[in-house]
Order: structure tokens, then C-alpha cells, then sequence
């Protein structure tokens, strides 16, 4: 890897994702590995309190290791193949995960927050958006969410299948601008190289690139379903949101600091586009919206030539039917779409809104979701 383009990476990076695997947090099945989990905590909270070069990060904890933590309890020696008795292992095993973490983050100063997904919340827009939500607020309140499928409640049809897809949706869930990968191998080579001896380490390449699924071979662990095809789908699927992505040793010592300190360690995979190109792109090449709100001529000012959110109390009209989330039109005085963005209300809401304050959201909702209609992060001008 580049230690420039590493350094520029990392260096950059304000929100990450970072999962580890059933082997690492488990110590290849013997049972959660407390030394391992508590120096990844420690390794967070420096980078939560800014003291890797001075950045104050976000940090998402996505780890595995709830199934094989409730194997070990149960006394199970091998990994079941009948859903209902993973669900079983799972439900024994988040237990002392969850605790886990919420013990050594806290003797870091941190509280943390067990959160577990089903692709069936990320499928649906509404839960998607909640999820999003509740994600952004505790990361705002300085918690370090820790993340891992809801096995007790999947089934075949809505399981992630491994947790290396489950960061993947997850960095582009919260926008993240890295995926972190800690696995029990150094990094991504040609060929698997304890069969062939010739393999060679990729240090960088680009996730987009094709050869590397060519690359990548089988299962590793007996623990867990991936491997590193798995972690290769995963950083393109990040790369699609514009998170780069980086397979690194689980057990590199202080990996996380040094990462993110710039060092070159493990294989970065980066992302052909940066994060909020991607974003504003897939926003801008919409064809269809299916609504679309005017706005009083000092919002227009306020968006164009101060890169604001737009706030309820500029609007004017309400077109369409839309839902939260969806994106939609914002036009001028005139009737001119100058911009785009998510809508964090549907549009009978957003009706109701024109012209209020986001103090009287409540009073005339009965609830109140999100201070402004759309939110700058989430809104792209037109024709620029």
C-alpha cells in the first residue's frame, strides 16, 4: 500500500465501520477473547477522543462472535446446520458479547449501545431510515454502537449470511467514509498462500476491480461463513456509497491506531468515487421523483448561496406523493427545480409543515422527527 495514499485515506476518514470476525473475537472458538475485545475498545476510544492525530472519530463496532460465543456455553463442538439451533446459539451467546463490550468501553470512558439488523430493516425504507436515525443519534452522543445480525429472529430468506456483508450495508447505511476489516489473515493475496507458496500481498487495488473475486478463494474458518470472496463483496459494495475499505490483521498490534495514524498495513481497497459524489450522483441522475415542494425565495438564497438545509418554514407548496426518504424536487418561486434531496417527511406531513418552525413540528404532528425538511447532507444543487 501507498503510505501516501494511505495517510490521505485514513487521515480523512471522520466516520468508520470497522468489523471483526468469529475467529478474532472468539479466539477460534474457545470462548470470547477479553484481551482481544478489550484492546479494540481501547483502540476506539482513541480514536472517539481524538487521540490519533489529533481527529475526533465516529466508530461503528460490527462484530461477529455471538453464535460461537453460545456454542462454547452450550458445549456444542461443532457449528449446527438447522436454523433454529444457530437462532438458539445466538440468543445464549449476544448475551456475553453485548456485555462484553458495554464492560470495556466503559472502563474507556465510552458507553456503547447493542443495536442488531436483518437485511429485512435495511430492504424497507422506513425501518432503513429509523435505523439510520437512531445510528446518527448515538453517534452524535458520542456511543459506540455495537452492531451484529439478529440471528435469534432470521430466517434463510433475510439472513445477511455473513457479517462481512453486514459492515458493508452498514457503511453505507451511516455514510461512512472507511470499512475496516479485521480478519485472521494479513491482507488480500493473489492465491491463497498456505497452498501456494508463490501468492503474492496486494497492498492496493481498486474495489471495482474485477480480478479480485478471480483471486479470492473458499471459506477460511470453520467459525464463521465467510472468507475473503465475502470481504472482496463487501468492499464493493461499500466503495458504491464511496467507503474505501481496508483488510487488516485482527491481531496487528494497536492495527487501528496505526491505521489510522496512516501507516500502510493490510490491503486498502478504495472507492472509484468520493463519498459525497457518490451520493450527490445517485441523487442528480434520478428520473423519476415523485414529488416536489416550492420554496419562498429566501430559502433559495439560503441553499444556493449558503449550502443550508431547507427548513419547513421556506416552504410555500407541496406537490406529489412522496414518502420519507424518497427523493425529491425543490423549485423556486418560479416553479424551477434548482435542487434535489431526501425528504425527511412524506408528503401529507410536509403539507402540514409549510411555513412552521421546527418548535411547532409537535404541536401540529404530535410528534416531531427531524428539525428541517431536508437535511444539507442530504440535498444536491442542480447544474453545479
Amino acid at each position: 500500500m501507498n503510505s501516501t495514499d494511505s495517510s490521505t485515506t485514513f487521515g480523512k476518514a471522520r466516520k468508520i465501520v470497522i468489523k471483526v470476525g468469529s475467529s478474532l473475537v472468539t479466539n477460534e472458538g474457545k470462548g470470547l477473547d477479553r484481551n482481544a475485545i478489550a484492546d479494540w475498545c481501547r483502540q476506539m476510544a482513541a480514536l472517539v477522543h481524538g487521540d490519533v492525530q489529533g481527529t475526533p472519530r465516529e466508530v461503528i463496532m460490527v462484530s461477529s462472535g455471538a453464535i460461537a460465543e453460545g456454542m462454547k456455553r452450550l458445549g456444542w463442538t461443532s457449528r449446527p446446520h438447522e436454523i433454529h439451533a444457530l437462532q438458539a446459539a445466538a440468543a445464549v451467546g449476544q448475551m456475553g458479547l453485548a456485555q462484553m463490550y458495554e464492560t470495556e468501553l466503559s472502563a474507556m470512558g465510552l458507553a456503547s449501545a447493542q443495536v442488531l439488523l436483518t437485511h429485512a430493516d435495511l430492504a424497507d425504507r422506513e425501518r432503513y431510515l429509523n435505523a439510520r436515525s437512531t445510528l446518527s443519534t448515538l453517534l452524535e452522543h458520542k456511543v459506540i454502537p455495537v452492531i451484529n445480525e439478529n440471528d435469534t429472529v432470521v430466517t434463510d430468506e433475510i439472513k445477511f449470511g455473513d457479517n462481512d456483508t453486514l459492515g458493508a450495508l452498514v457503511a453505507n447505511l451511516v455514510e461512512a467514509d472507511v470499512l475496516v476489516i479485521l480478519t485472521d489473515q494479513k491482507g488480500l493475496y493473489s492465491a491463497d498462500p498456505r497452498k501456494d507458496p508463490n501468492a503474492t500481498f496486494i497492498h492496493e487495488a481498486k474495489a471495482s476491480d474485477p480480478s479480485l473475486e478471480e483471486m479470492a478463494g473458499g471459506a477460511g474458518s470453520s467459525l464463521g461463513k465467510g472468507g475473503m470472496i465475502t470481504k472482496i463483496i463487501a468492499a464493493k459494495r461499500a466503495a458504491g456509497s464511496g467507503a474505501s475499505t481496508v483488510i487488516a490483521w485482527g491481531r496487528e498490534p494497536d492495527v487501528l491506531i496505526r491505521l489510522f495514524s496512516g501507516e500502510a498495513i493490510g490491503t486498502l481497497l478504495t472507492a472509484s468515487t468520493q463519498k459525497q459524489q457518490a451520493k450527490k450522483q445517485w441523487m442528480a441522475d434520478h428520473l423519476q421523483l415523485r414529488g416536489s415542494i416550492c420554496v419562498d425565495a429566501g430559502a433559495v438564497q439560503k441553499i444556493q448561496n449558503q449550502g443550508k438545509s431547507l427548513l419547513c418554514i421556506g416552504m410555500t407548496a407541496v406537490q406529489g406523493d412522496f414518502a420519507r426518504g424518497d427523493v425529491i424536487a425543490i423549485c423556486s418561486p418560479s416553479g424551477q427545480e434548482f435542487a434535489r434531496g431526501l425528504a425527511n417527511y412524506a408528503s401529507f406531513e410536509a403539507k402540514l409543515l409549510c411555513g412552521k418552525l421546527s418548535q411547532d413540528f409537535e404541536a401540529v404532528l404530535g410528534y416531531s422527527a427531524e428539525p428541517e425538511m431536508i437535511h444539507r447532507d442530504n440535498l444536491v444543487l442542480l447544474g453545479r
